[in-house]
């Protein structure tokens, strides 16, 4: 009987020390208003400097090893060329046609969220121009979020001669 006591109290020793040293890892619960309020306060933050026709207020929304997928042109790689993409296009307009950009649906997981989103262009007088959607792809870095990946399409038909 001793020996099943003996037994018994290593068995529950193991058992007990192991149990203690394994590590469970807990997903940390996401506030998703909270992330949601902070991604579309970069959306407002990049309409602001479009409209502003401010290209570097517009590429702070993006990491420096971002990848930007626009339609009818090839993919720009890293922040500087997103940047230059923006201020060329701004140079271009010589309207004081504008953008609203609105978060649509929100996954978010560990250090990384993806926002689908849609854009409204309007003109000067606020009428409604054209309008989109997007994808947005962010990681957590420094404590906030930054666009790493992003890709727009438009709703409207194509031009023809494009």
């Amino acid at each position: 009987m001793r020996k099943n006591i003996r037994l018994f109290g290593f068995l529950a020793f193991t058992a007990l020390f192991f149990s203690t040293c394994t590590t469970t890892e807990k997903e940390a619960v996401i506030d998703m208003e909270k992330v949601k309020v902070e991604i579309q306060a970069m959306e407002d933050g990049y309409a602001a400097g479009e409209k502003a026709k401010d290209a570097e207020a517009v590429a702070v929304y993006y990491s420096e090893d971002a990848i930007s997928y626009s339609r009818n042109k090839q993919p720009l790689s890293g922040r500087a060329a997103i940047r230059d993409n923006i201020a060329n296009n701004i140079a271009k307009d010589t309207t004081d046609n504008y953008n609203v950009y609105k978060v649509v649906d929100l996954f978010a997981e560990g250090n990384t969220a993806v926002e689908i989103g849609s854009w409204t262009e309007y003109d000067a007088a606020g009428n409604e121009m054209e309008n989109g959607n997007y994808m947005s792809y962010f990681e957590k870095r420094d404590g906030k979020y930054i666009c790493v990946r992003d890709m727009s399409t438009t709703t409207s038909p194509v031009k023809s001669g494009m």
